[in-house]
């Protein structure tokens, strides 16, 4: 579930940094060009992430879980206002991708070789 709920916040990252290439004006177009590579690099690298998290890779589970607390900072700052829809569609996927990588049986299949318990299941 975390990686499917990744992937699509990497591919509307992805998509939002090509919309904002379409909308940059001349008159602002260093902001329009930093902005649009900024989150389609952004939502490409969710992308490979969600893709590691599929493949149970642990070097995804950090960069995953940043992601979603910057969602949740964000969420917050869109809280009042004309922003709440915002607020709620940044907040909800990142709790559930939270809960869904912070499960006991998540947390075990993101454990990287050498892990304490692996080595103690080893030496049995």
């Amino acid at each position: 579930m975390a990686a499917v709920l990744v992937t699509l916040e990497g591919l509307f990252g992805v998509g939002f940094g090509i919309a904002e290439a379409f909308h940059t004006t001349p008159a602002r177009a260093t902001m329009g060009v930093t902005t649009s590579l900024f989150f389609a690099v952004f939502g490409a690298a969710l992308v490979g992430c969600a893709w590691g998290l599929s493949r149970s890779a642990a070097w995804a589970r950090g960069p995953v879980l940043i992601a979603q607390l910057l969602a949740l900072g964000l969420a917050w700052n869109f809280k009042d206002g004309d922003t709440w829809p915002a607020s709620i569609a940044l907040a909800v996927p990142a709790v559930a991708v939270l809960i869904a990588m912070l499960r006991p049986e998540s947390l075990a299949a993101l454990d990287g070789p050498g892990h304490p318990d692996e080595d103690a299941d080893e030496d049995r």
